[in-house]
């Protein structure tokens, strides 16, 4: 990649990275194993892919896997069926913006993507298969390269846990998402997994470069929220603070006219990022802070069970049905 960022120097994992990690392994992974029950293909998808089976077109199949000398043959449609290889390379595209501090009780937006991260990259590296991340702050200015290992898992929650807190703009600019997305499409050539994590508060024109990179690469977007972002309650007259540019209001949350409208505005972004999200063409997982990560990582699964289901096995990379693309 032309002009990357350079890896952040290597340093021993401190205390509290192998604390988080050991109880996220007693906690989470322990429950996901037995819920799973070792059947990691419908929630992690490999990069290779071997032929397994022929059969009849259906209509949310991927053109690009119709076996046309088959297809003359029989005079119907036919694709090819693949079973995907376990071994695969993910990659984590963290978002560390200001305003993914946020957070209206003790457990804030970055707690739950460093949660994310220390599982998932857990359950793959488990499994033989390598993890990397890109970090993004003002700029993407930290990229750790794909390993495998424990170790690596703590060194990559070690460089997330010691990272200082991001700080605000002070008016200057907001997050652009799309030079992370971009970025990431500059350095990871192989096809691979890229979990987007971010709360997608950002300045417009994240969503064609997403949609490049599902093309190429299978993108689960993973999206941080906050009840808090959604829904007021009536705390009386309170300072608001913008966390992306600085601005502070005090608005008063008693007058329940204000509270509507707030409600309002935030339902017509859920309703347009979920939209945006689903021409991108990728999956949505939702983490809230208020929220058991075991719940929705195993949400996220069923889904990618009934797609699999009605797909009959169609590999990666091939459009689901559009009611399929919402969030999980």
């Amino acid at each position: 990649m032309r002009n990357s960022p350079p890896e952040p120097p290597s340093k021993t994992p401190s205390a509290g990275a192998e604390q988080l990690l050991r109880r996220l392994e007693w906690t989470v992974l322990r429950r996901l194993d037995g819920l799973l029950q070792g059947d990691y293909r419908t929630l992690l998808r490999g990069t290779g892919m071997d032929l397994a089976d022929l059969r009849e077109y259906q209509h949310h199949d991927d053109v690009r896997h119709i076996d046309w000398n088959v297809t003359a043959r029989l005079q119907q449609p036919h694709v090819r069926v693949f079973t995907e290889d376990r071994e695969m390379s993910a990659w984590f595209l963290l978002d560390l913006s200001p305003s993914v501090d946020f957070g209206s009780t003790e457990q804030r937006k970055r707690h739950v993507s460093a949660e994310f991260v220390a599982v998932l990259a857990r359950v793959l590296t488990r499994h033989g298969n390598r993890v990397g991340a890109m970090l993004y702050g003002s700029g993407v200015d930290a990229v750790i390269p794909a390993r495998g290992g424990r170790q690596h898992v703590l060194q990559l929650l070690h460089t997330l846990q010691n990272r200082p807190q991001a700080q605000d703009t002070g008016g200057k600019g907001t997050t652009r998402l799309h030079e992370l997305l971009e970025s990431a499409a500059n350095l990871v050539r192989r096809r691979s997994t890229l979990f987007v994590v971010s709360d997608f508060i950002s300045e417009p024109g994240w969503e064609k470069p997403l949609g490049l990179l599902a093309q190429r690469h299978e993108v689960v977007a993973v999206r941080l929220l906050d009840p808090l972002e959604l829904e007021l309650p009536d705390l009386g007259l309170i300072p608001i603070r913008d966390a992306e540019t600085g601005e502070q209001l005090l608005v008063d949350t008693h007058d329940a006219g204000f509270r509507r409208r707030f409600a309002r505005i935030a339902a017509q972004r859920e309703a347009e990022l979920r939209q945006a999200l689903a021409r991108a063409g990728v999956d949505t997982l939702e983490l809230s802070t208020d929220g058991a990560l075991v719940d929705a990582l195993m949400r996220f699964t069923d889904l990618r069970k009934r797609r699999s289901r009605l797909s009959g096995g169609t590999p990666s990379g091939s459009k689901p049905p559009a009611h399929l693309q919402q969030a999980a």
